[in-house]
């Protein structure tokens, strides 16, 4: 790994990091449907741009079936979801909910694709099991107020992500990943639009809010996809999927210094199972490992 290198892939953790904190400041003004639909609107119309000018339309125009099941999969679904989760989940919880996107991954390809997977892979998957049971010990509460449908909304989103990564690369390695990721936010625009405009806040955002609505577009969506795809360009979709590891670290580090949430005891045993089991599902740390797992934009 060169030196821009290491500086692109601590600046994307840290974006995407960051990303939790500008949902769970946001999301309470706006609701998930409007904040949504400001973020897949502003990142759309960043993305759209470079890519036409890039490539043109033809990609996208050819391949618009694809496209609308990843925007439904990869950004209308998991979006939605964990911003309607940041209504009551800590910074740093929900991102490590959202790191367990590869576990799902594994799932979704052995009982889609019939996958084959390595042993380390099979013990990365049973301890990724262990370690959610950790981290959401005492916490799936579904009495009002509870916490468990918020758990299960960010669980849906992380298996939409994994049903996403495998699609994109069976349906969409033709088109370019700054195509991929265009016609997935331009996608997810149309479908929340319907939604953000019913439930468009009747009291005015705060420019607090406003601001971490259009943070959450142009910095953690648009801009840190261009990066993302720059490392997977130079390093490899497999050692760019890294990010992953560092991006619950930064986010539990912004909660804590800008919202004043403190990590528990069971998010860090927990949220440690689970980052172990990802690297071992993803192919880490074993050489003979032949399956390793891909993933998409999980943020």
């Amino acid at each position: 790994m060169s030196r821009s290198d290491i500086v692109d892939f601590v600046l994307l953790s840290a974006i995407w990091g960051v990303s939790f904190l500008f949902m769970r400041i946001a999301v309470p003004e706006f609701g998930p449907f409007a904040l949504i639909g400001i973020r897949c609107g502003l990142a759309a119309l960043c993305l759209l741009p470079l890519v036409l000018l890039r490539e043109g339309p033809t990609q996208m125009r050819s391949h618009i079936r694809e496209l609308t099941v990843l925007g439904f999969a990869n950004a209308f679904i998991p979006f939605t979801l964990l911003a309607y989760a940041a209504l009551s989940l800590t910074t740093g919880f929900a991102a490590l909910i959202n790191a367990t996107t590869p576990l799902w991954a594994g799932v979704v390809g052995l009982l889609w694709l019939n996958a084959k997977l390595t042993r380390l892979q099979w013990v990365g998957l049973a301890l990724g099991v262990v370690g959610m049971t950790v981290l959401t010990w005492g916490k799936v509460d579904f009495k009002p107020g509870g916490t468990g449908l918020t758990i299960v909304a960010g669980l849906t989103a992380t298996l939409a992500y994994g049903f996403a990564s495998h699609f994109a690369k069976r349906k969409l390695s033709k088109v370019s990943p700054l195509g991929v990721a265009t016609g997935s936010q331009l996608v997810g625009t149309i479908l929340v639009l319907p939604l953000a405009i019913i439930y468009w806040p009747e009291t005015q955002p705060s420019v607090k809010a406003w601001v971490a609505a259009i943070l959450l577009a142009v910095l953690a969506t648009a801009f840190a996809l261009i990066l993302y795809f720059r490392l997977i360009s130079r390093l490899g979709g497999q050692k760019a999927s890294t990010v992953t590891f560092l991006i619950p670290v930064f986010a539990a580090g912004w909660g804590a210094a800008v919202l004043g949430e403190i990590p528990t005891t069971p998010m860090y045993v927990g949220g440690a199972i689970v980052l172990v089991g990802t690297a071992l599902t993803l192919g880490f740390g074993a050489r003979f490992t032949r399956n390793p797992i891909s993933t998409v934009q999980k943020l």
